[in-house]
């Protein structure tokens, strides 16, 4: 049979859709290049007329400012270590708000779903209360409140068994501290780490080498075994460790200190001891106190004629207490108005979306896994915990890294109630040597670091409770 003759024509080029979608793509980039341009060299240009040059070298130059709040600061310190505590400061408050806003966050949006009616009214007002309100005017209210309502240091309460103090000047609580015996108990603190992660990474090795999956109970024995080994060496520190023979205490100051050069008094590079039980003779019974960080202790003597001091050794870690000094806190912890309110603002805010998303999660997963829940006998707690919230996870974490981005960033408005953050101290350092491109540039590196690493954490979460199928 006949075959009709088929002639091949090439498609002219300004007619071809690929060739015309490349060049597209190369007309866009040329002209995103050709704007960015633009922009620099007028920025560079404008910047040349008035005698501003971009560069870091201000970076080790003194900042000549204090630190409110967070890491030992001094002046005479560099712009890039104020830097640092600003961005440690940052990180102290986005880690803190992301841990309580998640455990309020989940609260909230499974009383959402309560069979229990006022319950249920509770959590929805609250979920729409605090969502809808703007975070800025969250974070002035609450600092107004801590400072116009709070009463003032010395009339402040006690909670707790006084490890809760609060007052205008903040909130002050009971907080771990090494001692002077911490230094013998870190090797072992080292070994038990070192042997707890072996122990899992060895159960976990040899059972993929048997081509099993990773036993559950490799990472209970390596917290097992690292447990026992640190609990050994916490008590065997405890009972045998010494204080330095060269212990001191100046009367004067109430300090205990490292008597290194044995002159009998503190020199400056001689450093102070903390966690050191301090005790002195009083009429009826023996007094005691223990040293803070700085090497101080609070006890009632008169420095003309010092009691004879008493020094004991205490456990690797103790419990610091706090009590009211002169005009502040002093031991444990403080949490400062500023950092109060901020760290509330951005909890109760961000604990509003976290529970919407808990609550959708959780009515995502199908009725008909607690229908055969039931019917195997479980209990509405054990459904709740072994069915229902496992399943409710992977439907929660994606969208719950972006309100953990959000509150991160969130926190550059710690600048509205003074708290010394991230995006608070470079603004100062801006202000002072009027380098703005190089304090934005490392504003934004700073951010973008927190973010990439907060999703990349979070994303390898969601991938090991991802539903894994063929």
């Amino acid at each position: 049979m006949h075959q009709p003759h088929r002639t091949s024509q090439t498609v002219p080029f300004y007619r071809n859709v690929r060739v015309l979608a490349g060049l597209a793509q190369v007309a866009f980039a040329l002209g995103v290049v050709a704007l960015s341009w633009l922009l620099v060299s007028t920025m560079l240009g404008n910047l040349q007329k008035q005698g501003i040059p971009i560069s870091f070298a201000f970076l080790p130059q003194p900042a000549g400012f204090g630190i409110s709040e967070g890491l030992p600061f001094h002046p005479a310190q560099s712009y890039l270590t104020a830097f640092g505590v600003g961005v440690v400061n940052t990180l102290r408050a986005a880690v803190a708000g992301i841990i309580l806003a998640t455990l309020l966050g989940i609260g909230i949006g499974v009383a959402r779903l309560s069979r229990n009616w006022l319950l249920e009214r509770l959590a929805t007002l609250y979920v729409e209360t605090f969502r809808n309100v703007p975070l800025l005017l969250w974070l002035v209210f609450t600092y107004a409140a801590i400072r116009d309502t709070l009463p003032r240091l010395r009339e402040g309460p006690a909670l707790l068994w006084g490890t809760v103090l609060m007052s205008n000047r903040g909130m002050a609580l009971a907080w771990p501290q090494t001692s002077a015996t911490y230094d013998a108990f870190r090797p072992w603190l080292l070994a038990g780490l070192g042997v707890g992660l072996g122990v899992w990474a060895w159960m976990t090795y040899t059972a993929r080498r048997r081509e099993a999956k990773s036993p559950r109970r490799a990472l209970g024995c390596g917290l097992a075994m690292g447990l026992v080994l640190c609990t050994s060496g916490f008590v065997w520190t405890w009972m045998t460790a010494q204080l330095p023979p060269e212990t001191r205490v100046e009367a004067e100051t109430s300090t205990v200190f490292l008597d290194r050069n044995r002159n009998g008094s503190r020199d400056d590079d001689e450093p102070p001891l903390a966690g050191v039980r301090v005790s002195i003779a009083a009429p009826q019974s023996t007094i005691s106190a223990l040293t803070l960080e700085d090497g101080t202790f609070m006890l009632p003597y008169d420095t003309s004629h010092p009691p004879a001091f008493k020094l004991s050794t205490m456990p690797p870690i103790v419990w610091s207490l706090p009590r009211i000094q002169s005009f502040n806190y002093r031991g444990g912890v403080v949490l400062s108005p500023e950092f109060a309110a901020l760290l509330f603002g951005l909890v109760v805010y961000t604990a509003s979306f976290i529970a919407e998303i808990v609550r959708a999660g959780i009515l995502a997963v199908p009725t008909g896994q607690r229908e055969a829940a039931q019917a195997l006998g479980l209990s509405d707690r054990q459904i709740f915990v072994l069915v229902i919230f496992p399943q409710a996870l992977r439907v929660i974490i994606p969208p719950l890294i972006n309100q953990y981005l959000n509150l991160t960033k969130n926190s550059s408005l710690a600048i509205a109630v003074g708290y010394p953050d991230l995006f608070s101290i470079g603004l100062t350092i801006n202000n002072q040597t009027g380098q703005a491109i190089p304090f934005v540039v490392m504003i934004m590196v700073t951010y973008l670091s927190m973010s990439l690493l907060t999703s990349w954490v979070l994303n390898m979460l969601n991938q090991r409770l991802a539903l894994k199928t063929r």
